[in-house]
């Protein structure tokens, strides 16, 4: 069982997870944000990981930014860890995913290098008190601790709550692709990621 837990504790935060990326998609706990429940409990579902959050604390009342951005630290080192040795994984992972008008497209490589490329231009406005550019703000800190690259793409869409959902489940489902078990070695030339 590809499974890891870990905690981080700051003096604007103190969060503990645990992730296990063969499980059923299964997310317990809560974040205190709603709408960030609400994603990363999609996230969860589609790409079959289950999340638990142990611990999930910040200075909310300041803003949501840092408990958004240190969720995503912690969330990429397990991801990270429970990969292991990353023998026998798929290691790519590609997905489209629509949400009634919203259309959002992933393509996802566990490559062992961190990089981001998100379109901004739909990430303005907030969703009740959720600013949707803290999407970007956790994905860029799961990725930079995923040590994987990513390229979110919003095709279409003017509802911010569809496009919002419609990039996390695209991701789920390309994590759920790449983490995928296809054999025995390293998907990689260099024998290593």
């Amino acid at each position: 069982m590809r499974l890891y837990k870990f905690s981080r504790k700051t003096l604007e935060t103190d969060i503990e997870l645990e992730v296990n990326l063969d499980g059923e998609g299964v997310f317990s706990g809560s974040t205190g944000i709603g709408f960030f429940d609400h994603l990363i409990n999609t996230l969860s579902k589609h790409s079959r990981m289950d999340v638990k959050i142990v611990k999930c604390q910040g200075d909310t009342h300041v803003d949501f930014h840092h408990l958004v951005e240190d969720f995503g630290i912690v969330l990429g080192v397990c991801f990270r860890e429970a990969l292991g040795d990353k023998k026998g994984i798929k290691r790519f992972g590609f997905s489209s995913v629509p949400l009634d008008e919203a259309l959002s497209s992933v393509s996802l490589d566990i490559s062992g290098r961190s990089f981001l490329c998100i379109p901004t231009e739909y990430l303005t406005g907030s969703i009740r008190e959720f600013d949707m550019e803290l999407i970007e703000v956790f994905l860029s800190a799961f990725v930079r601790e995923a040590k994987i690259t990513l390229h979110v793409d919003v095709v279409r869409g003017f509802n911010k709550h569809h496009i919002a959902e419609s990039i996390f489940k695209a991701l789920a489902v390309a994590i759920r692709e790449a983490i995928r078990i296809e054999g025995d070695i390293v998907p990689s030339t260099k024998g290593t990621i």
